[in-house]
């Protein structure tokens, strides 16, 4: 087990609203956890059925409370299986091996914010208000959903007052106007944004003149229209474990590497959290994850090698 992972007690679970559970982790011994910031997230590891699993969740408690993380977990009946074992598998006592924290959505400095959640995208929200509250900068919230009892944290979030919080169940307000939202917003905005695609893609068509630094997504899964790229082989080494190999059209550099023994840490398998970012030391990587920012693509220097490609006939990578 790596420095970054840790065996953690389950304290406590709490039924925040339908289908929506929190999780209390704790250090079995109560021992401080590792520092995390606003966006930060954690990975969770556990099997049944035969199978390993790792999901990701974002750190939703107070950032100045060292003994305790929380994450909220939505049950998905049709999705691949990790938050319906978590609902109905885990109790409190037992212990998950999480590892992180790692923040791929951070929050940047600046005195005016628009925060747009959908569903349990409310998550990551939550401790950036938190962090804009204690640093007496202007926010507004935006907090969409199916129906109010599936909302989780609406009385936290609506004590902050209608004049900054809108709660927007779609079944009782019907849809927010986020093109009318964005038109309106101070330019000097920044704009979080977490939950399901179709929203972020009305932030994104909202927002395309807005400097892309003032736009932040985090996204649950790949891009529908990213899944459907075309892709060639080409050249792969390994600089540091010496190992050079052809990755074809239909595999990862990921999948190749482990195959040659290569132990590089892996969880998304979608290019959505991170944890597999390795050190470009040669060629131009085909980027096709959600992690990186613009400026971090062009210069080329990292590339996440669960999805992203090659541009060039050959890459080296620092592994």
């Amino acid at each position: 087990m790596s420095d970054n992972d840790h065996n953690l007690v389950i304290g406590r679970i709490d039924l925040l609203a339908k289908g929506v559970r929190r999780l209390t982790l704790t250090h079995p011994d109560g021992a401080e956890l590792p520092a995390w910031t606003p966006g930060s997230h954690i990975d969770l590891h556990f099997s049944f059925g035969g199978m390993d699993f790792t999901r990701q969740y974002s750190l939703c408690g107070h950032t100045d409370d060292s003994r305790h993380w929380q994450v909220a977990v939505l049950h998905v009946p049709d999705g691949r299986g990790g938050s319906a074992y978590i609902h109905d598998n885990l109790c409190e006592g037992g212990t998950l091996r999480v590892a992180g924290p790692r923040n791929n959505f951070p929050l940047a400095p600046a005195s005016n914010y628009l925060f747009v959640a959908g569903g349990i995208g409310i998550t990551p929200m939550l401790p950036m208000i938190a962090e804009a509250e204690a640093k007496g900068a202007d926010w507004r919230l935006i907090y969409c959903g199916r129906s109010a009892d599936t909302m989780a944290f609406l009385d936290d979030v609506s004590g902050f007052g209608a004049d900054r919080v809108v709660i927007q169940p779609s079944d009782t307000h019907g849809r927010v106007d986020l093109a009318d939202l964005i038109a309106h917003a101070d330019p000097a905005t920044h704009i979080y944004c977490c939950g399901p695609e179709s929203m972020l893609d009305a932030i994104e068509g909202g927002c395309a003149d807005w400097p892309s630094t003032q736009v932040h997504m985090e996204r649950f899964s790949k891009r529908e229209d990213d899944l459907h790229q075309s892709s060639n082989p080409f050249e792969v080494e390994f600089a540091r474990s010496g190992i050079a190999a052809t990755v074809p059209a239909d595999r990862s550099i990921l999948e190749i590497a482990e195959e040659a023994g290569i132990d590089v840490e892996s969880s998304c398998q979608e290019g959505v959290c991170g944890s597999c970012e390795t050190a470009v030391l040669a060629g131009t990587p085909d980027h096709r994850d959600e992690v990186l920012t613009d400026d971090e693509r062009a210069a080329c220097k990292t590339m996440m090698i669960c999805v992203s490609r090659a541009c060039s006939g050959r890459l080296v990578l620092d592994v």
